[in-house]
């Protein structure tokens, strides 16, 4: 499995790379800037690529336009982005160009090395994974009026899980509940924010498009 890390701070950039060989990765090349970071991309044609958001030369959201465009030339790519604090936009901006094989964490789950990894495997097993202080600040920061006000708290409880890119039945372990409840919560909250069956759009993402991207 090779894999490409972009990060500007040397410490990290070179400290990601001996736990990844451990689980058995091929760190085929770093950067330390987007442009290096796509031509290790179109070079290497990776697996898989663990992008910082800030990188020079303005620190802001190169990080993100380059992981975008990443994946414009190498569409199965899947993209790992690390963030140093919460950014809601960031975040929304990564899944609304599609969810699989995306992850957003936040820079402090790296040193939590078996958190880390199960999140970097579930994104390149094709999966979703958002940092769950990013889905905890954000609801904590819900507001009445938002569009999921009408949700009950175990369906908020339930969709913020489903944010964070966990299957129903992982969801059922960490609630304590059956997978059949899981299930029963999830349409709930489909049938609350309007989303249909026969729609085309992947439901379970557009409702945590819904969830990120709501009123605070």
């Amino acid at each position: 499995m090779r894999i490409v890390i972009a990060e500007d701070e040397p410490l990290l950039r070179e400290g990601l790379a001996p736990p990844l060989r451990a689980e058995g990765f091929d760190v085929v090349a770093t950067a330390n800037g987007p442009g290096a970071f796509l031509a290790a991309v179109d070079e290497h044609r990776p697996d898989v690529a663990i992008v910082d958001v800030r990188m020079p030369p303005s620190h802001t959201d190169e990080g993100i336009v380059a992981a975008v465009e990443a994946r414009r030339r190498q569409p199965d790519l899947a993209v790992l982005v690390l963030s140093a604090y919460v950014e809601q936009a960031f975040a929304t901006d990564l899944l609304a160009h599609g969810s699989a094989r995306l992850g957003y964490l936040l820079k402090e789950r790296v040193g939590r090395v078996e958190e880390f990894l199960a999140a970097l495997h579930r994104v390149v097993g094709g999966g979703t994974a958002v940092d769950p202080e990013v889905i905890g600040q954000l609801l904590a920061r819900s507001q009445p009026d938002s569009t999921l006000a009408s949700l009950s708290p175990r369906e908020l409880e339930v969709l913020a899980l489903m944010a964070e890119g966990l299957g129903n039945a992982t969801i059922a372990e960490k609630l304590f509940i059956t997978e059949s409840a899981v299930h029963k919560h999830i349409r709930g909250i489909f049938a609350k924010l309007g989303l249909a069956p026969e729609d085309r759009t992947d439901r379970r993402v557009a409702a945590v498009l819904c969830y990120l991207e709501s009123p605070r």
